[in-house]
């Protein structure tokens, strides 16, 4: 078993560098219609007492008040939810897939249910004047501690802070990393944590393009995410 998270923190260790060469091609700021600004506080990551891991990763986005009215809705909740996916994908040269189930989904590596690194159940979703959360419960994954199977969550929150900003906040709370407790919190560190903060900066970044992506549920498309 450690022999194979070994090799699993190689190969994350390699994708790592894939990635973070693959987002200054995704980041051009050609088409950009607004400015996003990271605004990650400075430990952004932190591991409690019992080994729980909570990483937090923000950015302010300033955009013309007509465009930030336009786009609050509970429909936009769900594309900039899929939009997060798509991102994942789209940094990884399709290394990293996400399938859709009925009641959740799952992040697998080339798309293969057999290496699923991370599974959640289907999200929640929260929509007020000025505050929008979604947020997805985590199961299980090849990277999911087992006594950790069944807690915590990624979670997406957007707040109105001005009428031509947003303040958008990606949160993993309550995680139990399973290269932490099998090989080393210092290997977890440099190789899925490390992964994790390209990924969400990316993402955080490419929000100047206000291109959200059609969800491929369509749950809030016509209703309400109250």
């Amino acid at each position: 078993m450690r022999r194979r998270l070994a090799l699993a923190a190689g190969a994350l260790a390699a994708l790592a560098l894939l990635l973070f060469a693959n987002a200054r091609r995704l980041l051009n700021t050609r088409g950009a219609v607004a400015r996003t600004t990271i605004r990650s506080p400075e430990e952004h990551t932190t591991t409690g007492a019992d080994g729980a891991v909570r990483s937090v990763q923000a950015a302010d986005v300033d955009l013309p008040q007509s465009a930030l009215d336009s786009l609050w809705s509970a429909e936009n909740l769900e594309r900039l939810a899929r939009t997060y996916w798509r991102f994942l994908t789209r940094i990884s040269l399709g290394a990293i897939q996400v399938r859709y189930r009925p009641d959740g989904r799952d992040v697998c590596l080339f798309g293969v249910p057999a290496l699923t690194l991370l599974s959640f159940r289907a999200p929640d979703y929260e929509l007020s004047a000025d505050r929008g959360v979604v947020r997805w419960p985590i199961e299980r994954g090849l990277l999911v501690s087992p006594h950790g199977r069944g807690d915590g969550h990624l979670q997406i929150t957007v707040e109105r802070r001005a009428p031509t900003r947003l303040h958008v906040e990606v949160e993993v709370a309550s995680f139990y990393p399973m290269i932490a407790f099998a090989l080393s919190r210092w290997v977890y560190e440099n190789t899925q944590s490390r992964i994790h903060v390209i990924v969400t900066h990316g993402f955080l970044r490419s929000l100047a393009r206000l291109d959200l992506a059609e969800s491929r549920v369509g749950r809030l498309r016509n209703g309400s995410a109250a």
